[in-house]
């Protein structure tokens, strides 16, 4: 069992001008793989980052600021327009990595899944940070190249670079990834519409 982890695909993360330049294509690829994924009989599962007012889950370089950011319930913490959010299972994280202090390592289990596919924003952070901490559970990772982005494209070929020659993982394009699927190229499985 391979599982879609769609990460931080919300609208806080496209305030930054590198990252709303990406949207329309990262929500069409998102789409595209989620369609894949689910009409397959592979799981999918939305994370997302949410924090609470009273800085109880701040990180430190918020808490130095003083300047929290996303907060549960906001505009911002909502996924962006489009993106097909509709019947899916969500996890809410606090950190970069969507295994700490979350039950997603047990929702994996429970799936029986040995593989995450990883997409969304942003690829030097929190997709970087979730794709370390799967290999450190023996979770097979790949990147799904064309459906991650990211506001430094320096920072984020670097740590692909070292996740995918350092701990074996894989970049793939969407293409490529519903094809292991057996999903066509517009993510319906064997080419049906």
């Amino acid at each position: 069992m391979i599982a879609l982890l769609i990460i931080d695909m919300q609208n806080a993360y496209f305030e930054a001008p590198e990252l709303a330049a990406e949207k329309v294509r990262l929500v069409t690829t998102c789409n595209r793989l989620l369609e894949g994924f689910t009409s397959s009989g592979h799981k999918a599962l939305l994370v997302g980052t949410e924090h609470e007012r009273d800085k109880s889950t701040w990180t430190l370089n918020m808490l130095d600021d003083d300047q929290g950011f996303i907060f549960r319930g906001s505009k911002q913490a909502e996924a962006v327009p489009g993106l097909a959010t509709d019947g899916l299972p969500q996890l809410s994280k606090t950190r970069d990595s969507a295994f700490v202090g979350t039950n997603l390592l047990s929702r994996l289990r429970n799936w029986g899944a040995d593989e995450v596919v990883l997409a969304g924003v942003s690829t030097h952070n929190c997709i970087a940070q979730t794709g370390a901490d799967a290999f450190a559970h023996n979770i097979r990772v790949t990147y799904a190249q064309d459906a991650m982005a990211s506001e430094d494209s320096e920072d984020a070929a670097d740590m692909l670079r070292i996740l995918s020659s350092t701990y074996r993982q894989a970049v793939e394009s969407s293409d490529e990834i519903l094809a292991r699927l057996g999903a066509g190229q517009n993510g319906t499985v064997g080419g049906r519409t």
